[in-house]
């Protein structure tokens, strides 16, 4: 495909590696990222200011619904929200479908790739519950953590499939 390419100048040539060096694909779209670092491609996908809460609150909290996220003590805003559970959806994180019980609701369910995220979200709380005095996380789910991580991350992962 590229042989194809004709350039007029070093420059044009500069300009288009650069161009392709920051694009890449995530969720079978092309878009904008820093670089192929495994810890850049993370942050594009979920490091955002929003994207972790919506997957925490996904989780652990129990929540599936648009006005249950919203709900949260964060206070995320609607189109702010919005737009991160469409990211997330694009991204393959999460499963947007039909409420059974009320047609006009959605319910979103984590996918493979976003329980696959459920190890790194463990050890962020379990490094925020170390440094941080005030802690929300209560006391008996840190235990459980520090006791028994892989049997909390099967119940955890079992709800969802």
């Amino acid at each position: 495909m590229c042989s194809n390419l004709h350039f007029t100048s070093t420059d044009s040539v500069v300009k288009l590696l650069v161009l392709c060096k920051f694009y890449c694909i995530m969720g079978g779209m092309k878009r904008p990222c820093r670089s192929h670092c495994p810890i850049a491609y993370a942050l594009d996908l979920f490091g955002d200011k929003w994207s972790l809460l919506v997957l925490r609150d996904l989780l652990f909290m129990g929540k599936r619904r648009y006005n249950e996220f919203l709900a949260s003590e964060e206070g995320i805003s609607t189109n702010i929200l919005a737009e991160r559970l469409r990211r997330l959806e694009a991204e393959g994180l999460v499963t947007k479908s039909r409420d059974g019980n009320n047609r006009r609701q959605s319910v979103y369910v984590p996918t493979r790739k976003g329980l696959d995220l459920l190890a790194v979200i463990l050890e962020i709380i379990r490094w925020s519950a170390k440094h941080d005095p005030q802690t929300a996380a209560p006391p008996s789910f840190l235990r459980r953590l520090r006791n028994n991580r892989e049997g909390l991350m099967r119940d955890i992962v079992n709800r969802f499939v």
